[in-house]
């Protein structure tokens, strides 16, 4: 499998991550997104006319979706990824895979604006953003009630590597973690996991500081 990728784009991360977690291997083939702007390149729009990475060649497979392809490494090589199979887990995943393109959008957007100088409204893109984490917060919460640390399960899935990087990487847009305190245990969780890779920009500080205590009011 050829993965298309930038080394500091989040949804490239991703599918290097979920590869990673599955055991699968990759061959990684550089993009170069900034300065150079490949993606939006003869060679590359040829593969994905949306000028967009990463893209996940498979013999005639081609994938251009970040989503999709965390579906299929998990459903080629540990379909524990995806559930238990049950309608009502079915669609709590989908229901986490559609709103990982939020995140991309607003925190996303923001990261790209004060990084790369993208054009935006970076107000606009914070408020977003924020409405987003106090979503997930929520929804971490309510999972915790029930005794189940990630998005889905009580074990990790596809949904909690979809939206982690973007939430991991929200300082960037200058939008701060610090009130989420289920948000920093459920990263905490993710990083603890077997095979789990690093992205230049997601730091370990959070093992500087105590355990988040849900529900203490604890920054």
């Amino acid at each position: 499998m050829r993965l298309y990728d930038y080394i500091l784009s989040p949804s490239c991360y991703k599918v290097r991550l979920m590869a990673a977690l599955t055991g699968l291997s990759l061959d990684i083939r550089p993009v170069d997104f900034h300065p150079g702007g490949e993606h939006r390149k003869a060679e590359l729009l040829a593969l994905n006319p949306a000028g967009s990475i990463p893209i996940l060649e498979d013999g005639d497979l081609l994938l251009t979706e970040s989503s999709a392809m965390l579906v299929y490494l998990a459903r080629k090589a540990a379909p524990e990824w995806l559930g238990d199979g049950t309608a009502e887990q079915a669609a709590r995943l989908q229901q986490w895979l559609s709103f990982s393109h939020r995140l991309t959008a607003n925190l996303g957007g923001a990261r790209l604006h004060e990084m790369l100088l993208r054009p935006g409204d970076i107000a606009l893109l914070q408020a977003q953003g924020v409405a987003a984490l106090r979503e997930l917060e929520a929804g971490l919460v309510e999972q915790n009630l029930r005794g189940m640390p990630f998005l889905a399960s009580d074990r990790p899935t596809v949904a909690d590597i979809a939206c982690f990087p973007y939430v991991a990487l929200a300082p960037d847009g200058g939008v701060s973690l610090d009130p989420y305190p289920a948000i920093r245990r459920w990263s905490r969780a993710i990083r603890a996991l077997d095979a789990f890779i690093e992205m230049p920009g997601i730091h370990r500080l959070h093992e500087l500081k105590p355990e988040p205590q849900i529900g203490t009011g604890e920054e």
